[in-house]
């Protein structure tokens, strides 16, 4: 027997696949294992839509707190700032603060801007209206998928489907709890707003009504902890959760979880100046409408920094900072559909994958034996080598495998062996023509490669095309297939011909092709 490079590059991806598939065959504590997809494992899944027109509102108030902070840093005299759904109207008291004021809102992208003396009107542009709605559902997929990958959900799939809904597979939610959590972490606004309260007004604010302090520019928030307790605050925000850059779980002094959050260089300046103009009134901090706390500001605070202080348990401390940390909601969501698919369904799922996919092995292994004898073993020895590889690889990475996926592996088992087919029967054409052991091996891979190249190239384009542009168990079919076509070409095309040169001798000496390739003579 002659040991050659190709023999020892199979046996190097056999311990490989050994290796590596055996914590998800054996699901050992240790080392990285397939993650069973919804279908297999039982989980979760929503349909959710997004509600567009609040991101235009959300667009317009930010822009009129820009124009605040803007007209307070320039000391520039604004009467009866006020906004809508749809515009945002103000006044001048000097009219030489028009031109500076007329340029900073021309660098505001997406407004029709009316100037009426010294009386400005802005509106957002149809196409500006558009973007904004767009923006709002692409910015809920990657929100609600970095919430959830933090999470510590296993490749959960977010997905946008259609032109408003947005499609959330969650595999492995199994009880109540769970579930709950995980809505309430994807609904979540996570808006976080610092706003200055009305001192002036602040002790009426129960004799108030919604009309009347709107007509003050303010708004009637309750109390995070208590509802009976209200406070007005400017309804205009110093800052926004836009200006966050982390947020993090800690503790005060009495060991009760808060949350500390950090701001960038804008927002900190902006929080630096409303606060050294301030000393000695109150910054409410408001979380999703609600209010969490209402400190005095006693001196400038600098750093860009503060806390989110109210009754929580560790467990919502955390998921919060989650919230904040992975950017607030542009607009609300909301559930469409909800299926909850159980753990039994997907051991079902599973057992009936395993019978198709052994059988399926099985009736292969047993044909290449019956038709092709020795080199129908070479075949099955690099269709086993397959299969052991692309466990392994999808453990690996930590690939989920889901229903399609394991059908991927069934139709690779039969691509798979296709390639042997291939070669075994250019191998015996060979041989039928008289030609030698080492020319009819050397010839019959030659004359096979481009036919194998063809059907596995052609196949791994399409795989790559159905990955790029598919959703969920299409990816996971997608993902498959490719590793398993990678995998083939290594075992079929690579390995038994290393397995041929190293038993070429003793096939040649033997004389026997009906035992070594299933033919007479």
């Amino acid at each position: 027997m002659k040991l050659n490079y190709r023999i020892v590059v199979l046996a190097l991806a056999i311990v490989f696949g050994v290796f590596f598939s055996l914590p998800s065959l054996t699901q050992m504590e240790n080392g990285k294992k397939v993650t069973l997809g919804l279908d297999l494992q039982g989980g979760l899944h929503m349909l959710l839509g997004v509600k567009t027109e609040e991101a235009t509102k959300s667009r317009i108030k930010s822009i009129a707190a820009s124009i605040k902070h803007f007209s307070d840093r320039k000391d520039i005299l604004v009467d009866d700032l006020q906004f809508s759904e749809t515009s945002i109207s103000f006044a001048l008291l000097d009219e030489d603060d028009i031109k500076q004021t007329k340029e900073f809102i021309e660098s505001i992208e997406g407004l029709n801007i009316s100037l009426k003396g010294e009386s400005f009107s802005l509106s957002l542009t149809q196409e500006e209206i558009i973007r904004t709605e767009k923006e709002a559902i692409d910015q809920a997929v990657e929100t609600i998928r970095n919430r959830l990958d933090q999470f510590g959900l296993a490749e959960p799939i977010v997905a946008r489907q259609g032109d408003e809904k947005i499609l959330v597979q969650l595999a492995g939610i199994k009880t109540q709890e769970e579930e709950q959590r995980a809505r309430e972490l994807i609904s979540r606004a996570a808006k976080l707003e610092l706003m200055a309260v009305d001192e002036d007004r602040a002790g009426r604010v129960y004799t108030m009504s919604e009309g009347d302090a709107r007509e003050y520019g303010d708004v009637i928030l309750e109390d995070a902890k208590n509802p009976e307790i209200k406070y007005l605050v400017r309804e205009i925000p110093i800052l926004d959760g836009g200006m966050l850059t982390d947020a993090n779980m800690g503790f005060d002094q009495n060991n009760r979880p808060l949350i500390n959050f950090k701001l960038n260089a804008e927002g900190a300046e902006i929080f630096g100046d409303f606060t050294g103009k301030s000393v000695g009134k109150r910054l409410a901090v408001v979380l999703d409408g609600k209010v969490y706390s209402d400190p005095v500001i006693n001196e400038r605070i600098g750093g860009g920094s503060g806390q989110i202080s109210g009754n929580y348990t560790v467990m919502e401390a955390k998921d919060l900072s989650i919230a904040l940390r992975s950017g607030a909601l542009l607009a609300p969501i909301y559930l469409m559909e909800k299926r909850s698919v159980g753990p039994s369904l997907g051991a079902d799922s599973i057992k009936a994958s395993m019978i198709a996919l052994i059988g399926g092995f099985i009736l292969v292994i047993i044909f290449m034996l019956v038709y092709y004898r020795m080199a129908g073993v070479i075949a099955n020895i690099a269709l086993i080598a397959n299969l052991f590889i692309i466990l392994a690889v999808m453990s690996l990475f930590g690939a989920t495998l889901t229903l399609p996926g394991m059908a991927g592996i069934v139709l690779t088992v039969g691509m798979a062996v296709d390639a042997n087919v291939i070669i075994s029967e250019r191998i015996r054409e060979l041989i039928y023509e008289g030609k030698s052991m080492h020319k009819a091996i050397e010839d019959g891979y030659a004359n096979a490669m481009r036919a194998i190249l063809d059907a596995n190239i052609t196949t791994l384009i399409a795989a790559v095309v159905l990955y790029a542009y598919g959703t969920g168990a299409i990816k996971g079919f997608a993902i498959t297939i490719s590793i398993g076509i990678l995998a083939s070409m290594l075992t079929a095309i690579l390995g038994t011909h290393g397995i041929y040169q190293m038993l070429e001798d003793r096939i040649q000496k033997s004389k026997n092709n009906r035992l070594w390739f299933g033919i007479k003579g």
